[in-house]
């Protein structure tokens, strides 16, 4: 133990004595983390922060695996079916125009990009993180079905995208390696086995735990701790069998969540969800203190433009495709658009390439994914209040009202410190 730990622990603490307090100046937790990460790469005083490359790979894989799982399980198949065409409109029209669009351009932008580094960037840069829009989505301004829409696509776009993301490393490796690499083939091959066994991994445990738990075998307070163990389990075993364990992660907890027919209770996720904030803060820190000073030091000013269209015309044109027809109107097309911010989903396949990549093909990808989640941190976190007022003001008509009632909350947003404002 030494200071630098000793310090990111007593800013864990401060954070969760001030978190509502320091929401009301718009500062999210990202935000707070990433400013902290960068003084610590400063180097003031006795903190150094140089973590090893395994423990920023396992940081990155066990948060991605609680992420991609308790979002997954949270989702009541129930709740959102009143819904459901519009979340099939954004997930499956929206984002893998999005993918595509963002591949396009970053081999216009990048000229230097092969096709698997480009459909790596545009993968990469395609989820979306709700709590970057963390006062809008607390402000009861915004209609619930809206805000309901941006999280639940914000909780499931990760574990689509993540498919596209495994395979653009293993074609972008495949390059640099040659022929003895087994490429994307082998990684399809290992996305399959990772779909197939999660899928039967959660519908099983799932329905164990929910028999045990009727029985009065399981203890409900260590339920909660067992669900934690099972996320990280549906992904070790799944790697050991071969398969993708993102991909089995993702599909144990949507099986999971079905066993139980309106998604896993909030209490057995609860815990899972606490330990997934905590290493999401840890991310954001490392982002701050390790990834955005080395991207830094090889940004373009093709990287900047592409930060900049990935937060506007790539992500905003995909979801005004993808809403029409759908009865909401432009405006809210467009407020849907602009809120997908880029956030710790995208961190972690960044880190993730700076771990699995030779260093010179990380540095043709890298700078974007971090100038694109950098712009999105500020602009998002700038923009979340002041845009949700504006589109509650003109909307005026009366649906607008908390998030409550069955299918309000099906996902969590994760970081969401903020509250709705005064007077509300």
């Amino acid at each position: 133990m030494n200071a630098t730990s000793a310090l990111i622990l007593l800013a864990l603490f401060v954070w969760g004595l001030c978190a509502q307090r320091v929401a009301r100046a718009e500062l999210t937790a990202p935000v707070v983390f990433v400013l902290l990460g960068l003084l610590m790469h400063q180097g003031v005083g006795p903190v150094d922060l140089a973590p090893s490359a395994s423990a920023v790979k396992t940081l990155a894989e066990i948060t991605l695996t609680w992420v991609l799982f308790t979002d997954a399980a949270r989702l009541s198949v129930p709740s959102v079916r009143a819904d459901v065409r519009l979340y099939a409109r954004l997930l499956g029209v929206g984002l893998p125009l999005c993918i595509g669009l963002g591949a396009l351009l970053a081999g216009a932008l990048l000229p230097h990009l092969s096709f698997w580094a480009a459909l790596y960037v545009g993968a990469a840069l395609a989820p979306t993180d709700a709590a970057l829009g963390a006062s809008m989505m607390a402000n009861p301004v915004v209609p619930a079905r809206i805000r309901r829409a941006i999280n639940v696509e914000s909780g499931l776009n990760d574990g689509v995208a993540t498919p596209f993301v495994v395979l653009a490393l293993a074609g972008i490796a495949a390059e640099a390696s040659g022929a003895g690499h087994e490429g994307p083939a082998g990684a399809l091959l290992d996305l399959l086995i990772g779909l197939a066994y999660g899928t039967a991994l959660g519908l099983v445990t799932g329905r164990l735990l929910h028999a045990a738990l009727r029985r009065g075998w399981a203890a409900e307070d260590f339920a909660g701790a067992a669900v934690l163990a099972l996320a990280l389990f549906s992904y070790t075993s799944a790697v050991l069998l071969g398969g993708n364990g993102f991909v089995a992660a993702f599909m144990c907890g949507l099986a999971f969540g079905a066993a139980h027919r309106r998604g896993a209770p909030r209490w057995q996720l609860s815990f899972a969800e606490q330990s997934a904030a905590v290493l999401s803060l840890l991310v954001w820190l490392l982002f701050g203190a390790v990834v955005l000073p080395e991207g830094f030091r090889h940004l373009s000013w093709q990287a900047v433009l592409y930060a900049v269209l990935s937060l506007t015309a790539v992500r905003m044109v995909p979801v005004l495709v993808a809403l029409l027809g759908s009865g909401l109107d432009r405006g809210t097309a467009l407020f849907v658009g602009w809120f997908g911010p880029r956030g710790l989903a995208s961190v972690i396949f960044a880190l993730l390439a700076v771990e699995e990549l030779a260093p010179d093909a990380a540095r043709e990808v890298v700078p974007v994914v971090v100038c694109t989640v950098l712009l999105s941190v500020v602009a998002h976190g700038l923009t979340s209040g002041p845009l949700a007022e504006r589109y509650g003001k003109r909307r005026g008509d009366g649906t607008a009202g908390p998030a409550q009632g069955p299918g309000a909350g099906e996902l969590p947003v994760r970081g969401l410190t903020a509250r709705p404002p005064r007077g509300r």
